[in-house]
Formats: structure tokens, C-alpha cells, sequence
């Protein structure tokens, strides 16, 4: 799957939504939904705030949905910032400047031309990661050209282009052929016809504007406006919206809520083709990502469930098999396909558990205790009384922190999860008590206002009977002095 084939469309992703929960920056709804968010090369910007143990400053601004890195993408700008009709000209241009270089329609006739070429005159060229025609040979006589290109390699992509590894705008990393031909094999076999494969970057001049739509994930923004959104539409709703699952692989550093968002419009988007009958269905999702985001995903998604199936990665210098990769993949998928219907592969050492009715890996073992499977990461964890759950092999009880820790961890709180409870499966955006919280904050706010205003009022005040008194003594004196003088 890391190219679409046969009955896949694929919907790209621009880059990564930079990882700003971790340096204390969240996504917050803006002030006015009605009022657009200002436009970046990206498409429509998200409105962050930069929280300090659960205190928000008062400004917000915005920023790229796709780029953590202001050097590949530099927008910003406040929230209740007001801009020149100079510089939003100056904006709009290099929003301008900055798309591909050809629209979908030309990335279309071109392939049309390059398919009725004969097989001596297909040529590829791997330094620019472009197709070329005949008339293109003499820009690129001095590049390395992949000659003779075949249909097939036309339909894989990914063994055509050089996937781009950084990891602050565009992660590419392409499935090893066991994930792929296992993901393959299993939507087949639930009985899949099509995918929206979302997260298939660079694939514009490989395929047709019916199966491609150059897509932003972190902010639902089409491209190639209105046309491309009806491409989409038309996909999710065929055969009144059965027979499709969507498949997204997001680039890890991601932050999950925009992309929670996102993945509901779409839905939406299928149950729009739905009849009032089947209201209660769901479009089947396949959400690829590391284990560890399980209950950030779960509370947008409380149907999902994750599967213990270890997703393994070619061009990852960590997720995958071999000397320089991990012994156990942090990455899963999360669906709301009922686990008792997804096979694991036994060869690959996953079994099926009777008592939770789902298969899973080898080492996770069922837990008489918490009545449950409770592995995350492909180890044997072991059940912890005092915290009265299972806990990772290496973690130790803390009687400091009264919680399951790492040996040589700090008992200064916990450094993520949430600020306001400290409840380590949930952020501050969604904490229960949030609004006691702000309500407190504000409180505490006014009272410091007052007694600021207090000794404001004080402080003038004596420094007014200061003078008073020094005006009164300057007088004495000059009367002494007059006096004295007759």
C-alpha cells in the first residue's frame, strides 16, 4: 500500500503537523469560526496557543498545519493581529509562488502523453522525481535518467520515487513488503473493494483526477478547491458509500486532534450517501500510528480499538526488522472493525486469545486480573497491585509518585499527560475539569488584579502625602529664611 493500486484512491498528505503539543504549543478553536483562518502555501493555517502547566498565554496565533520547522514554512501571525492591504498582497503572491509548478490537468495530460509513448522513449528522471516527455530530454541530458519505464512500475510509484525523510514536513516512509502484502491481503479478505488511501504524497503525475486529490490531512484542505472535494465525495458515497474503507498512515509527528478533525469531515463526508436506515454505521478506518498515542486516539475515536499487529516500515531507521531497527515496531493500527474479525498472521507469532476474542502477539499474555490481554508493545507485562493494572516489565512502583515508573525516572509530577488533574491519559484540551479549572484561573486572576489596583491606589496615594508634607516644610523654611533676613 505504499502505492495505491486497483480500486485505491490516494489523497495526499503535505508534510507534518509539527509536534507543538510537546513543547507546550496546543490547537485551539478560534474566537470566531465564522472568520477563515489565514492562508499559508499549505492551505488554511490552525490557531495555536503556547500553554505553561496548564496556563495559557493570552495571545494565540496562528500557524502551518504541515510544517513544525518556520524554516520551511515561516507563517505567523496573532490571532487579533490586523494586516495591511500591502502585506496580505505580498502573501497572497507567495502563496502563489510556492505550489507545484503544474496543475492536476497538466500532471494528467502529461501521463496520458507518457502512456502512448513507446517503451524505449519512457524515461524517468530520478534526480528531479519527474516523468519526462521528449521534449523535456535536453534539460536533463546531464541527470540520472531511469530509461525504458514500464506500466507496472507506472502503477507502484514508491519503486519509482525517493521517498523524502524529513521529519518535519514531508515523512515518507513506505511500508515493508510483509505490512504491505498483509494490509493488502486482509482487505481483501473483510471484503473491501475500494480504499481512500490518505497519506500518499507526490503521486500527482501518476494518476488520473478521478483517483487523485492533492490533499492537506491536518487542515481538510483540497488543493485544487471545489473539483477535487467533489472527486472525494463521489469515492466515499459509490455503491451508496459499502464495499470502502479509508487507510491513513500520518506522519508521527502529527498532533492528533487536527487530524481527529480532518478524518470527521470525511466521514461525514460518506454518511452523506447514507440512508436514514444506516445512521448507526461507521466507515471503516484503518488509523496507522504508534501505540503509545492509543487513548489520545480513542477519545476522539471511542469505537476504535487497537490491534496487536506490529507495522513494520522499509526506510525507517527504527520501525523496522533487522540490525539497525527495533526488536519490537511501535506501530499499530487503530480501527472500529471488530477485532474478532481481523486474522493475524500465526506464522508471524500472533495467537488468538479465546477469553478477549482477538488475536494477539505471542508474549502478551492474558491477565486473570484485569480480564484482559494487556501488552501494548509485544511484551509480557506484569500486573501491578497498587496501581491495579499491567505495566511494562521495566517499570518499577514508585511509593514517591504512588504510580508505576521507570527505575531511574524524577518524582518531580509527571511531565506529560495533563496539566490540570495530572491524569496521564488525556491532555489539558480535554480535561473534565477544565472549566473549574479556568474558572479558578479567572478568580484568581481578578483577586490578583485587585490587590495589584490595591497598592497602586496605596502607593500614589503616599506619594501624594509625600509632596504634601515636602511642600509644607519648603514653605516653613522660606518663611524662617524671610524672618531671619528682616
Amino acid at each position: 500500500m505504499a502505492a495505491p493500486r486497483d480500486g485505491f484512491e490516494a489523497v495526499e498528505a503535505e508534510g507534518s503537523a509539527g509536534c507543538r503539543g510537546s513543547s507546550g504549543m496546543e490547537v485551539v478553536l478560534p474566537s470566531d469560526p465564522a472568520v477563515p483562518a489565514p492562508l499559508c502555501p499549505h492551505g488554511p493555517t490552525l490557531l495555536f496557543v503556547k500553554v505553561t502547566q496548564g496556563k495559557e498565554e493570552t495571545r494565540r496565533f496562528y500557524a502551518c498545519s504541515a510544517c513544525r520547522d518556520r524554516k520551511d514554512c515561516n507563517f505567523f501571525q496573532w490571532e487579533d493581529e490586523k494586516l495591511s492591504g500591502a502585506r496580505l498582497a505580498a502573501r497572497e503572491a507567495h502563496n502563489r509562488r510556492c505550489q507545484p509548478p503544474l496543475s492536476r490537468r497538466q500532471c494528467v495530460e502529461r501521463y496520458l502523453k507518457f502512456i502512448e509513448l513507446p517503451l524505449t522513449q519512457r524515461k524517468f528522471c530520478q534526480r528531479c522525481q519527474q516523468l519526462l516527455l521528449p521534449d523535456d530530454w535536453g534539460q536533463h541530458s546531464e541527470h540520472q535518467v531511469l530509461g525504458d519505464v514500464s506500466i507496472t512500475q507506472l502503477r507502484r510509484p514508491s519503486q519509482l520515487l525517493y521517498p523524502l525523510e524529513n521529519k518535519k514536513t514531508n515523512a515518507q516512509y513506505l511500508f515493508a513488503d510483509r505490512s504491505c502484502q498483509f494490509l493488502v491481503d486482509l482487505l481483501s479478505a473483510l471484503g473491501f473493494r475500494r480504499v481512500l488511501c490518505v497519506g500518499t504524497p507526490r503521486y500527482s503525475q501518476f494518476y488520473m483526477e478521478d483517483s487523485f486529490c492533492h490533499y492537506n490531512m491536518f487542515n481538510h484542505h483540497f488543493f485544487d478547491g471545489k473539483t477535487a472535494l467533489e472527486v472525494c465525495r463521489a469515492f466515499l458515497q459509490e455503491d451508496k458509500g459499502e464495499g470502502i474503507i479509508m487507510v491513513t498512515d500520518p506522519p508521527f509527528g502529527g498532533l492528533v486532534e487536527p487530524l481527529a478533525i480532518t478524518f470527521r469531515k470525511l466521514i461525514a463526508m460518506w454518511k452523506e450517501g447514507q440512508s436514514q436506515d444506516d445512521s448507526h454505521k461507521e466507515l471503516p478506518i484503518f488509523w496507522i500510528f504508534p501505540y503509545f498515542f492509543e487513548s489520545r486516539i480513542c477519545q476522539f475515536f471511542p469505537s476504535f480499538r487497537m490491534l496487536d499487529y506490529q507495522v513494520d516500515y522499509d526506510n525507517h531507521a527504527l520501525y523496522k526488522h533487522g540490525k539497525t531497527g527495533r526488536k519490537q515496531s511501535p506501530v499499530r493500527i487503530f480501527t472500529n472493525i471488530p477485532p474478532n474479525k481481523i486474522i493475524l498472521p500465526t506464522e508471524e507469532g500472533y495467537r488468538f486469545c479465546s477469553l478477549c476474542q482477538r488475536y494477539v502477539s505471542l508474549e502478551n499474555q492474558h491477565c486473570e486480573h484485569c480480564n484482559s490481554c494487556t501488552s501494548k508493545d509485544g511484551r509480557k507485562w506484569n500486573h501491578c497491585f497498587l496501581c491495579k493494572k499491567c505495566v511494562k516489565p521495566s517499570w518499577i512502583h514508585c511509593s514517591i509518585c504512588n504510580h508505576c515508573a521507570v527505575p531511574d525516572h524524577s518524582c518531580e509530577g509527571p511531565k506529560d499527560g495533563c496539566f490540570i488533574c495530572g491524569e496521564l491519559d488525556h491532555k489539558r484540551s480535554t480535561c473534565p475539569n477544565i472549566a473549574t479549572s479556568k474558572r479558578a484561573n479567572k478568580a484568581v486572576g481578578k483577586q490578583k488584579q485587585r490587590k495589584s489596583n490595591k497598592m497602586k491606589m496605596e502607593t500614589t496615594k503616599g506619594q501624594s502625602m509625600n509632596h504634601t508634607s515636602a511642600t509644607r516644610r519648603k514653605k516653613r523654611r522660606e518663611r524662617a529664611h524671610q524672618y531671619l533676613g528682616s
